[in-house]
C-alpha cells in the first residue's frame, strides 16, 4: 500500500504536525506500507528528521508571501496560494497514485482536497480546529472536546469516517512500552519535567525555569527538554548549567522515559498532553496556540491537568503559585495521575493504522442461511486450534445449537464481512450489562491485524445496538499469543485471572 503525507513544519507552524505524521508513518511502514512525504521548505523546517528516518521526502520551494484560503485563518502558513500548492503536489504525485493521501495542515481545506481527488484513491485529514470544510474519506481529531462526536458533522461528507478523541492519539510506541512498567505514583513531587515542544516559539521554557529557580526549599530535580530548532536553546542550557538539579536535554529519543520518571510536568497542549496522560503524568499546561485552549480547558475539567491559561497571561509568578500548590497536594496528584491513565492507553496509532490498512468491515446478524457455513468454518482445523473445545462437532449437533443460538435473546451471533465476503464470526453472550465475546476468523489466511480490526468493529456494533452493555469480557488461553495480541490491539485490558483445577 502506498501512502503520501502532505504536512509542514516551521518556526511559525511548529513541529507538532510533522511529528505526529512521523509517528503514524513509522507504524504504517512497520506494517508494510510504502510511505513518503511532501513538505514545503519553510524557514525552521524539520525535513531533516524525515531524511534521518529514511522517509522519501519531496521538498517544495519555500515562500514567504501569505495567501488567504477564503476565510481559513491559517492560510498564510501554506506560503503560497492553495492553487499553487495543489498544482505542485499533483506534479509530485503525477501518475503514481497513492492509496491514501494524508493531509495534516491548518491551511488546507476542501478546495485543495477536491483538486487532489483524482490523484489519490482516498484522502485522510488530521485536524483539531473544526474551523473549515473538508472533502475527505477519513478524519482524525485526537483531542478531547465536548460534543467530540458531532463537531465535524457539517464540515465533512456524510460518508466520511470520523476518528475522534484521545483513544486515537498518535503516540510513539515507547509510550505504550513505558506504560507497562510504570511505578505507582504516590503524589510526591520528586522530579519535574519541562517540555514545550520542539520549537517553543514564545520561549515558555525559560518562563518555566524562572519560576522553578525561585522556589524556596525545592525538593525535586528538573529535566528540561528542548528541540534542535528551539532558537533559545543556548540560553536555556546556560540556566540549567548554573542551577543545581537542573538537567538539560536537546532533541532526545527518550522523552517517554523522562515522562514516566517525572511526577509533574510543565508544558504546552497538543499531542504532548496525550503523551503525558499515557504514562499517568499530571501537568501544568500553558496554551501556546489557539487550538490548545479548548483542549486544555476540557482536560482541566476532566482532572487531567492544571490549566494556567494562554501564554501571554501565564506569568512566572502565577506558575510559581501553582507549583507550590502541587508540591504538597499528594492526593490531588494521585487522582490526576489515575485520570490520565484512564484517558489514554497508548494504542491510538495502531487503531488509526488498522483503519488505513484494512477495508471497512461490515457487521450483520447471522441468519439461518449461514448455519452450514458457520459449521464448516468452526470445524476447520485452523479454527479449532485456537478455541476452547478443539474437538470436531457433528453437523446435527451444530444445527440444533445454531437454531437455539439465533433464537436466544441473550446471545448474539454476528458475521463480519469485507466487500460482502465473510472474514470472521463473533458471538456475544449478554448477562445484564456485561457481554462475553467469542471470535474466530474465517479460515483461509488474512492480513496481519485483521483480528483486532474485527473485534473493534464488533464492539462498535454492540455499543450501537445494546447501549446498556458497559463492558465486554474475553476469555483467552494464556498461551494463545495471537489472540492475546489481537484483543490488546483492540483496546482490551487484562482485568482478572481465572484459576482452574481439572478434576480427574
Amino acid at each position: 500500500m502506498k501512502i503520501v503525507f502532505r504536512t509542514d513544519s516551521s518556526l511559525t507552524i511548529g513541529s507538532g504536525h510533522l511529528m505526529r505524521c512521523i509517528t503514524l508513518g513509522d507504524e504504517l511502514r512497520r506494517r508494510g506500507a510504502e510511505v513518503s512525504f511532501i513538505c514545503r521548505d519553510h524557514f525552521g523546517n524539520l525535513i531533516y528528521l524525515l531524511e534521518e528516518k529514511g522517509f522519501p521526502v519531496v521538498p517544495l520551494n519555500g515562500e514567504t508571501e501569505g495567501h488567504r484560503l477564503d476565510d481559513t485563518v491559517h492560510s498564510s502558513w501554506l506560503g503560497v496560494s492553495w492553487e499553487a500548492d495543489a498544482a505542485q503536489t499533483i506534479a509530485v504525485l503525477n501518475k503514481n497514485k497513492p492509496d491514501w493521501l494524508i493531509v495534516d495542515h491548518y491551511a488546507i481545506d476542501k478546495l485543495w482536497e477536491k483538486k487532489l481527488r483524482p490523484y489519490a484513491e482516498k484522502i485522510m485529514v488530521i485536524d483539531d480546529l473544526a474551523d473549515r470544510h473538508h472533502d475527505c474519506d477519513l478524519l482524525l481529531d485526537q483531542n478531547m472536546y465536548y460534543e467530540m462526536e458531532t463537531r465535524y458533522d457539517k464540515l465533512v461528507p456524510n460518508a466520511c469516517k470520523k476518528l475522534v478523541g484521545p483513544k486515537y492519539a498518535l503516540l510513539r510506541p515507547e509510550f505504550a512500552i513505558a506504560r507497562k512498567s510504570l511505578r505507582q505514583r504516590d503524589g510526591q513531587v520528586k522530579r519535574v519535567l519541562v517540555f514545550f515542544g520542539g520549537v517553543d516559539q514564545f520561549n515558555e521554557t525559560e518562563k518555566a525555569l524562572n519560576a522553578l529557580v525561585k522556589m524556596d526549599n525545592r525538593q525535586f530535580d528538573v529535566d528540561v527538554v528542548v528541540g534542535s530548532a528551539n532558537p533559545n536553546k543556548l540560553q536555556i542550557q546556560i540556566i540549567c548549567a548554573t542551577h543545581a538539579g537542573f538537567n538539560y536535554h536537546c532533541q532526545i529519543d527518550y522523552l517517554a522515559r523522562l515522562m514516566a520518571d517525572a511526577d509533574l510536568a510543565i508544558g504546552a497542549g497538543g499531542v504532548a498532553t496525550w503523551e503525558r496522560c499515557a504514562v499517568g503524568l499530571p501537568s501544568i499546561v500553558i496554551a501556546v496556540a489557539n487550538n490548545q485552549k479548548e483542549l486544555a480547558k476540557t482536560g482541566a475539567l476532566h482532572g487531567l491537568l492544571f490549566y494556567l491559561g494562554e501564554a501571554n497571561n501565564a506569568s512566572s509568578d502565577r506558575l510559581l503559585h501553582v507549583l507550590k500548590f502541587c508540591q504538597y497536594s499528594y492526593d490531588t496528584l494521585r487522582f490526576y495521575s489515575d485520570n490520565c491513565l484512564s484517558a489514554v492507553d497508548g494504542k491510538g496509532t495502531k487503531r488509526v493504522v488498522n483503519y488505513l490498512l484494512y477495508p471497512p468491515i461490515s457487521i450483520r446478524r447471522a441468519s439461518i442461511k449461514d448455519c452450514d457455513s458457520v459449521y464448516d468454518w468452526r470445524n476447520n482445523e485452523e479454527t479449532r486450534q485456537y478455541i476452547f473445545n478443539t474437538e470436531p462437532i457433528q453437523l446435527e449437533t451444530h444445527r440444533k445449537w445454531y437454531i437455539e443460538t439465533i433464537n436466544n435473546p441473550n446471545r448474539v451471533l454476528l458475521i463480519g464481512e469485507i466487500d460482502n465476503k465473510p472474514v470472521g464470526v463473533l458471538r456475544y453472550d449478554i448477562n445484564n450489562d456485561i457481554a462475553l465475546i467469542s471470535v474466530y476468523l474465517v479460515p483461509g489466511g488474512h492480513r496481519k491485524g485483521i483480528g483486532s480490526h474485527l473485534i473493534c468493529c464488533g464492539s462498535r456494533w454492540v455499543r450501537d445496538n445494546y447501549p446498556h452493555v458497559r463492558a465486554i469480557n474475553a476469555e483467552i488461553f494464556s498461551d494463545n499469543i495471537a489472540s492475546l495480541r489481537a484483543f490488546e490491539s483492540a483496546g482490551y485490558k487484562e482485568h482478572h485471572l481465572i484459576f482452574q483445577e481439572v478434576l480427574q
